[in-house]
C-alpha cells in the first residue's frame, strides 16, 4: 500500500466516522437521558435518505402517512390519559384547550405535511427545500415513537427498555419495506465539485459530509452549555431523580432528546444518501457501528463516543482494503476488548439498590 491508497482509504475513513461520530452521540444522548438503548436509530437514517429519495424522483413519500397515523395515535393516547387524569376541580375548559393544542401539533400540521406531499410538484423544489420537507417529515417521528412506546415505561428496568426498542426496531423495518419496497436508491450530491492535493482527489461531497458533522458537533456542544433546555437534558442525565426536585419534566427531557436523535439520524441519512444506496433496512447496520462508537465511550462520554466513532470509520476503511470480505466482522470485533477492558476497570453495581 502505498502513500496515495493510504491517504484515500483515510478520506473515506474520516467521511463514515463523521456519519458515525453523530450516532454515537445521538445514542449516548437518548442513553444517558432516558436509559433506552436506542436501537432503532439507524431506521431515522433509512427514512431520512429514502424519504429525500422519494421525493427527488416525483413521489409522495409515504413518510407523510406515516407520520399522520402515528400524529392520531399520540393525540387519542393524550386524550384518553387526560380525561383520566382530569381532576373533579380542573375546568372542563382546560382539559379541552390541552387537547385542541395537542391536537393541532400531533394531528394538523402532519396533515398539512401530507397534503403539501401531494399537492406540490416536490421533484422541481431546490434541493435544499427537498431537504427540509423530507427532514420536517421524519424528525418529528421520534417524539411520538417516545410517547408512544416508551412514555408509558419510562420507569422501567434497561432491560424492559431494550426489548422494547427492539419492538419498535422491528415494526419501524417492517414499514420501512412497505413504504418503499426492497429496491435501494440513492440521491442527488450536495457538490460535484473535486479537490486535489497532490495525488489525493478529495470529492466535495466528502466535504460537505465532515464539515456538516463537524458544525452538528460543535452546536450539539453550545446547545447542552448554553441553553436552559440542554442544561436540563444534562441534569436529568447526571441524575433523574434530583431533576424531578428541582421541577425539571423528565418526560419533556426524554422527548427532546428522541427529537434530537431522530433529527441526527434523519440529517445523517441525508447526507450519506448521495455517497451509497439506501435500501430500507440498512440504517440498521449504520447505526450499529454508531453503536459499537458508542460502547467505546461507555455511553457516558461523548468526545470518546465521537473518537471510537472515527476509529470504527478508519478500520471500515482500510479493513475493507486488506480483507474487504471480513470488514464487518473487524469492525464489530472492536467492541470485545472495550467491553473487556471496561469491566475490568468499571466498579460493578445494582441498578436496582440505586433506584
Amino acid at each position: 500500500m502505498d502513500f496515495s491508497i493510504a491517504a484515500i482509504l483515510a478520506q473515506d475513513g474520516i467521511t463514515s466516522g463523521a456519519v458515525y461520530a453523530l450516532l454515537a452521540l445521538a445514542l449516548v444522548l437518548v442513553f444517558s437521558v432516558t436509559r433506552i438503548i436506542f436501537i432503532p436509530q439507524g431506521e431515522f437514517v433509512a427514512f431520512g435518505a429514502l424519504t429525500l429519495a422519494a421525493i427527488q424522483n416525483g413521489k409522495a413519500p409515504h413518510t407523510a402517512t406515516l407520520l399522520v397515523v402515528l400524529g392520531v395515535l399520540c393525540w387519542i393516547k393524550e386524550s384518553v390519559v387526560a380525561i383520566r387524569s382530569r381532576s373533579q376541580n380542573s375546568p372542563a375548559s382546560h382539559t379541552v384547550k390541552r387537547l385542541l393544542q395537542s391536537g393541532f401539533i400531533l394531528v394538523v400540521l402532519p396533515a398539512v405535511m401530507w397534503g403539501t406531499t401531494h399537492q406540490f410538484n416536490l421533484q422541481d423544489w431546490p434541493l435544499f427545500g427537498q431537504v427540509l420537507l423530507a427532514l420536517a417529515l421524519v424528525i418529528p417521528m421520534g417524539p411520538m415513537i417516545y410517547r408512544l412506546a416508551y412514555q408509558p415505561l419510562a420507569e422501567a428496568s434497561t432491560l424492559v427498555l431494550l426489548i422494547v426498542s427492539v419492538g419498535v426496531h422491528f415494526a419501524l423495518t417492517g414499514l420501512g419495506l412497505v413504504m418503499f419496497g426492497a429496491e435501494g436508491s440513492r440521491t442527488t450530491a450536495f457538490s460535484d465539485a473535486h479537490f486535489e492535493i497532490g495525488a489525493l482527489m478529495i470529492s466535495g461531497q466528502s466535504v460537505v459530509v465532515i464539515a456538516v458533522s463537524a458544525l452538528l458537533i460543535v452546536a450539539l456542544y453550545f446547545y447542552f452549555e448554553r441553553s436552559l433546555s440542554g442544561k436540563a437534558l444534562r441534569a436529568t442525565a447526571v441524575n433523574r431523580l434530583g431533576a424531578q426536585l428541582v421541577g425539571i419534566g423528565t418526560t419533556q427531557a426524554g422527548r427532546l432528546a428522541l427529537t434530537l436523535a431522530a433529527t441526527i439520524g434523519a440529517l445523517c441519512g441525508v447526507l450519506i444518501a448521495p455517497m451509497t444506496t439506501v435500501y430500507y433496512d440498512g440504517g440498521f447496520l449504520i447505526g450499529l457501528k454508531g453503536f459499537v462508537g458508542a460502547i467505546v465511550g461507555g455511553l457516558v462520554s461523548y468526545p470518546l463516543a465521537a473518537a471510537g466513532a472515527i476509529l470504527v470509520g478508519l478500520l471500515e476503511s482500510y479493513s475493507s482494503f486488506w480483507a474487504s470480505a471480513y470488514k464487518e466482522v473487524i469492525v464489530f470485533t472492536l467492541i470485545i476488548p472495550v467491553l473487556l477492558w471496561r469491566s475490568l476497570t468499571t466498579t460493578a453495581h445494582d441498578e436496582e439498590d440505586e433506584a
